[in-house]
C-alpha cells in the first residue's frame, strides 16, 4: 500500500500550478484553490498543487491537490453527522462542487499541544515571552510540543485576498461584531466536536492530531456549514504517537507528515517573513508528495490511487468538467 519515492519519480513534473478554465464563470484565485461560481449557487473548487505557508506560495508539490481533495472527502463523509458541510459532488479527483457560502470572517483553530512554526502559532508567541494569547492564560515552564492542560480554541481573522491572519480572542470576535454570541457558541461547539472525532480516529491509526483549522460559512438561510477542507495535512498537524514520548523527552520535534516538512526546510534556511525564500529542490517536493500520500494512506487505511502520469492533470480536469461549461 505504501507509495515509495521510486513510484513517484514519473510525477516530478506532474504538477497543477494553475487551473484557469475560461469556459467557467466568476473565477476567484485563492492561495491554493481556483474557484468558479455558477449562476445556480454552486461553486466549483479546484485544488491545485500550490503549497502556501508564511503568507506566500512556497512551491508546487506533485499530486498534492488530489491528495487534499480526497483526504477532505474522507473526513467530510465521516463528520457529516456532527456538522453539515458544503459538499455536493466530486466530478474529478482534484475537484469539489459545493454549495456557495458566505464564508465566516473567523477561522477556528483547535489545539491540544503547544506547537507551531508560523507567527500566529502559540509556540512562536510563547517563545517570544507571551503568556496571554487568544483569550487564554498560559503558565510558565511549558516546553515545545507539550500537551496542553486542555483543548483550546485559538481563532484568527479570516485573511481574504492573500492577507495576513490575525490573532483573535472570543471577546474581540464579539466586540468587533464578527459573529454574534450565539454564532460563536455554535461554532465553538461544532469545532470541538469535529476535533474530538478527528482525534479519536487518528488515535486508532497510531497518530496524534495535535491541532487543526476549520473554516465555516453561512448558507442562504443563515445556517452554519463546514467549508474548505477538514483534517488534511495542510490544515492539521499530525504526529506519530509511538515516537512522540521519546522524542519529547529528548527535546526533539515530533515525527510528523504535515506540511511542516516544507516549512521546516524553509525556516532552516531563511526568515520566510523577511527574506527571499530559496528555490525548493525537486527532491524536497517529491518527498513532500510522498509524505502527503503516506498521510492519506495512514489516516484513511486506503491505498492512494495514482493517476496516469501521461495525461496532464488540467487536461483531465477540463474533460471531467465539460458538463459545467
Amino acid at each position: 500500500m505504501t507509495v515509495t519515492a521510486a513510484d513517484l519519480a514519473p510525477y516530478a513534473g506532474f504538477v497543477l500550478r494553475d487551473a484557469a478554465i475560461p469556459e467557467l464563470p466568476n473565477h476567484y484565485r485563492g492561495k491554493v484553490r481556483e474557484n468558479y461560481d455558477l449562476p445556480d449557487g454552486r461553486r466549483i473548487i479546484i485544488a491545485t498543487d500550490r503549497l502556501s505557508a508564511f503568507d506566500r506560495i512556497l512551491t508546487a508539490v506533485p499530486l498534492k491537490g488530489q491528495v487534499l481533495t480526497q483526504f477532505a472527502r474522507f473526513w467530510f463523509e465521516r463528520t457529516a453527522d456532527l456538522c453539515p458541510n458544503h459538499v455536493i459532488e466530486y466530478p474529478d479527483p482534484n475537484v469539489l462542487v459545493g454549495q456557495r457560502l458566505s464564508i465566516m470572517p473567523v477561522e477556528v483553530v483547535v489545539r491540544d499541544y503547544l506547537a507551531g512554526t508560523t507567527s500566529t502559532s502559540i509556540l512562536s508567541m510563547y517563545k517570544a515571552g507571551r503568556r496571554e494569547m487568544y483569550g487564554h492564560r498560559f503558565p510558565d515552564g511549558l516546553r515545545p510540543n507539550q500537551k496542553l492542560p486542555q483543548t483550546i480554541l485559538t481563532p484568527t481573522s479570516k485573511a481574504f485576498d492573500a492577507g495576513h491572519d490575525e490573532e483573535l480572542s472570543p471577546a474581540q470576535i464579539l466586540d468587533q461584531g464578527l459573529l454574534t454570541r450565539a454564532q460563536w457558541e455554535e461554532v465553538s461547539a461544532l469545532a470541538l466536536a469535529l476535533f474530538a472525532r478527528g482525534r479519536e480516529l487518528a488515535a486508532q491509526r497510531g497518530l496524534i492530531l495535535a491541532d487543526t483549522k476549520y473554516e465555516f460559512g453561512f448558507d442562504a438561510e443563515g445556517r452554519i456549514l463546514l467549508a474548505d477542507e477538514i483534517h488534511t495535512p495542510d490544515s492539521s498537524r499530525y504526529w506519530f504517537a509511538g515516537s512522540y514520548p521519546a522524542r519529547f523527552a529528548a527535546g526533539e520535534a515530533p515525527q510528523s507528515f504535515d506540511k511542516d516538512f516544507v516549512r521546516s526546510w524553509v525556516v532552516a534556511r531563511c526568515d520566510p517573513y523577511k527574506d527571499a525564500v530559496p528555490a525548493i529542490p525537486a527532491e524536497v517536493n517529491l518527498e513532500a508528495a510522498r509524505l502527503y500520500i503516506e498521510a492519506f494512506e495512514t489516516v484513511t487505511g486506503e491505498p492512494f490511487p495514482l493517476p496516469d502520469p501521461g495525461q496532464p492533470v488540467l487536461e483531465r480536469i477540463r474533460a471531467n468538467l465539460a458538463a459545467y461549461f
